[in-house]
């Protein structure tokens, strides 16, 4: 099977629901955009990464290897260029340089919040462009994210991006084995280097732009204000995450990341779903854990099942895609002797600060729209 095409992953190709439907992400089922038989190629890069963990009693490599092969593995269902490999490739790379900067920074340096806000005004400013671009945007802000819970010195930051990119390209091999895409790989490797420049060109315009609408007062490029709304969002919660001393709060900025659309009922609807199936997911995976007491072996073959899970359901519904990539990252941080409960009710936590923040920004924003909206017409009305 060749990388056909598939449907967009929802939260970058934002559709509009009817006027104050919250619900849509949460009760609208879209069956026919499952994937399961597809998605089982997927999955063997990530166990490969977990088994080659436990066979040489490294189980906190294997997992972080395996995160990368995962992330890895959804950027098959993205596009560059009308390619499914090309998302998998920028977005290796694009892990282990968001990885090495997590691990260096950590989560308790202000230079954290920095970052967080100028890369959420990255990612922002990519939505203007093909789906696949702003998707790679978004997971190297996760991605970096994640990295600042675990600060560390520049030779653990080093390994850590070496076995998130190690992770990426077995799953990049492993696809392009079983897809026959060899060509198809051999021609995006042999064109890294003008990609890069073609970047380093689209990154000057874009600053370019910024420059300007600061300097003229007025928004030249659409995504300029949701960019702002972005970066705003991100230094707030990353603050937030910051002061609260324990490395899983990189979930609220995460979550507030996710859920944060350019449209209201898109954002409401995103976040209560995201809420739900978190809950959810926390819910059912501590419950196994805590009564089952699975060893690391069950861990490892239920890790594998939810990245199976939330690969095939990523087009078929949010909420229940939420619950099975909740479960996913209980059951792998789990393997790691990190306790399961623990996880869940920190991710919930999280998760339900990091949508209630987003939504509030979206409605200070469209508050403020209204005073100003309300000015003019006043100003309009009392002209002779």
């Amino acid at each position: 099977m060749p990388f056909s095409r598939t449907p967009e992953q929802p939260s970058q190709v934002p559709l509009q629901s009817p006027p104050n439907n919250y619900f849509t992400d949460s009760y609208v089922f879209n069956w026919k955009n499952q994937t399961f038989r597809d998605d089982l190629i997927f999955v063997l890069a990530i166990a490969i990464c977990l088994g080659a963990g436990l066979w040489l009693r490294h189980p906190a490599a294997g997992m972080i290897a395996a995160g990368g092969a995962m992330t890895a593995g959804f950027g098959a269902k993205q596009s560059i260029n009308d390619s499914r490999l090309l998302p998998m490739l920028f977005v290796s790379f694009g892990m282990a340089l968001a990885a090495f900067l997590g691990v260096i920074i950590g989560h308790t340096d202000f230079l954290l919040v920095a970052m967080a806000a100028l890369w959420g005004f990255g990612y922002g400013m990519l939505t203007t462009r093909e789906p696949g671009y702003s998707w790679v945007g978004q997971q190297c802000v996760v991605i970096f994210l994640v990295a600042s819970g675990f600060p560390a010195s520049l030779e653990a930051a080093a390994n850590r991006a070496l076995l998130v990119f190690a992770g990426g390209a077995v799953q990049i091999i492993v696809s392009t084995v079983l897809l026959r895409s060899y060509r198809e790989l051999g021609e995006h490797l042999a064109s890294l280097a003008r990609y890069v420049r073609e970047e380093e060109a689209a990154l000057r315009v874009a600053v370019l732009e910024t420059t300007e609408s600061l300097r003229q007062r007025k928004m030249l490029n659409s995504a300029l204000l949701y960019s702002a709304r972005l970066a705003i969002t991100l230094g707030v919660t990353t603050e937030i995450y910051r002061r609260m001393h324990f490395s899983s709060g990189y979930w609220i900025p995460m979550t507030a990341l996710l859920v944060l659309k350019p449209g209201v009922t898109d954002t409401v609807s995103r976040a209560i779903a995201r809420v739900l199936g978190t809950l959810a997911g926390a819910i059912l995976v501590s419950f196994f854990i805590a009564h089952l007491n699975p060893s690391t072996y069950v861990l490892a073959a239920f890790t594998l099942l939810f990245a199976w899970l939330s690969y095939s359901t990523l087009n078929v519904n949010y909420a229940l895609f939420s619950t099975f990539i909740t479960g996913y990252i209980v059951f792998l941080l789990s393997i790691a002797a990190v306790p399961g409960p623990v996880i869940a009710r920190r991710r919930a936590l999280c998760t339900l600060l990091g949508g209630m923040i987003a939504l509030v920004v979206r409605l200070v924003v469209i508050s403020r729209r209204r005073i100003l909206w309300k000015r003019a017409a006043e100003s309009v009305h009392q002209r002779p």
